[in-house]
């Protein structure tokens, strides 16, 4: 089952992806997975927003046998994501390393219309039993 939600490129987004996250979780029966899930989309849809010049974005839910995947999609090809290594005093810069420290896997993919690359997406995979650790 795959759930689709398009947001505008703004920060109240963030808290819009993590209860269209949460919903779709529940409606999954996914429970323990709403916490990583919830963290992780947030931190994408707020690198989106701060990052990519679009103004719209798009959270997708795939729910598996065995796994969740959730993707952040927006279409800004001259940005991409990196995962940085902040400084110890730095406030920002650790999304992506979070993303991958509660995920089971995580990546950037680019979105293709037929012959033509239309966006990217950063994605991140959670299974039961990867729990949340700071």
């Amino acid at each position: 089952m795959t759930y689709r939600l398009v947001a505008p490129a703004v920060p109240t987004s963030a808290r819009l992806a993590r209860e269209f996250v949460s919903a779709a979780l529940v409606a999954a029966d996914r429970l323990p997975l709403i916490e990583n899930a919830r963290v992780c989309v947030s931190d994408a849809v707020t690198n989106v927003v701060r990052h990519a010049r679009v103004p719209v974005l798009a959270v997708e839910v795939t729910v598996g046998a065995e796994h969740v995947v959730v993707a952040v999609r927006d279409d800004d090809l001259r940005r991409l994501p990196w995962p940085r290594r902040p400084r110890a005093d730095e406030e920002g810069g650790r999304g992506l390393m979070l993303v991958r420290r509660l995920s089971h896997a995580s990546g950037v993919t680019w979105v293709w219309d037929g012959l033509d690359l239309v966006g990217k997406q950063v994605w991140f995979e959670l299974r039961e039993g990867v729990a949340l650790s700071a």
